[in-house]
């Protein structure tokens, strides 16, 4: 029988847990920013009772251009992620690139994550298998759901008994991504909880030019046709004004809409729960 993975004190995703929410800026654009955001997302988080942890990315190592912003670095990075922490309380994820980033963001974060296009990199994985902490795996753009056992296994290796494996739709010809709703029930059976990534299934990877477009219309749709595939948990990229944002503008959602969108995505995982 599955287990529901516990990520920090209050946050329980799968295994029949309430659906819960992965959201936060693409990327830490300043601490001052990054705390803002944290807050007003612990604010609704309370208001409406959500299982929420905070992401933010401090490196964007896979940006489509030289000049693209990356984000302020691994220890400024930390050192923001841990005041998320103290003056938010909420349990915090952040990705890793590299084996040798893996002790050092395990000792702030809740959650490891695996970027999608390092899916397959065995050393990265078993590193953070054996790090004592929950690890998220984005699913990769070119890999078939049943293709994510390997990874999944790659992770237990290291003694990791918290996976949960996010589904961020699959390449289809240039510059598009498409989601096969089927893959819900398919990585279910691989992981602890699958996790539906609405943003980065709307991007349109190097779609303008030297920078990633999106279709941030669609994030609603897709997202409560996941739950209504049996997802666990949300995962949202949100910015206050998402056309200034300096990493994934196009498909982030805006902050102030956040609440309703939660609301129509919980009222359909809540039916699908019922039956």
């Amino acid at each position: 029988m599955k287990h529901p993975v516990n990520i920090g004190e209050s946050v329980r995703i799968g295994a029949g847990a309430p659906l819960a929410l992965i959201a936060g800026p693409c990327v830490m654009e300043s601490e001052s920013f990054t705390l803002r955001v944290a807050l007003a997302l612990a604010r609704m988080a309370r208001r409406k009772r959500i299982p929420l942890v905070f992401k933010a990315s401090f490196d964007k190592a896979n940006r489509t251009s030289i000049g693209s912003f990356r984000g302020p670095g691994l220890a400024e990075g930390l050192h923001i992620l841990s005041k998320v922490k103290s003056e938010t309380g909420l349990p915090v994820l952040t990705d890793v690139h590299e084996t040798a980033q893996v002790p050092r963001v395990a000792a702030v974060a809740d959650v490891i994550q695996i970027p999608a296009f390092l899916a397959r990199q065995t050393d990265l994985l078993c590193a953070a298998g054996r790090c004592g902490r929950a690890v998220n795996i984005k699913k990769a753009q070119f890999m078939a759901p049943e293709d994510m056992r390997h990874a999944v296994e790659k992770v237990r290796a290291g003694g990791c008994s918290r996976i949960l494996v996010t589904e961020r739709g699959t390449s289809f010809g240039y510059h598009n991504l498409v989601v096969d709703m089927r893959s819900m029930p398919q990585l279910a059976r691989l992981a602890d909880a699958v996790v539906f990534d609405a943003s980065h299934s709307v991007q349109l990877p190097g779609g303008k030019d030297s920078a990633s477009g999106g279709e941030r219309e669609y994030v609603p749709a897709l997202a409560r046709a996941a739950c209504a595939a049996g997802a666990d948990a949300l995962f949202l990229e949100v910015h206050p004004e998402p056309a200034r944002a300096k990493s994934d503008g196009p498909n982030s959602w805006p902050l102030s809409r956040l609440g309703d969108l939660w609301d129509e995505a919980l009222a359909v995982s809540r039916v699908v729960r019922k039956t």
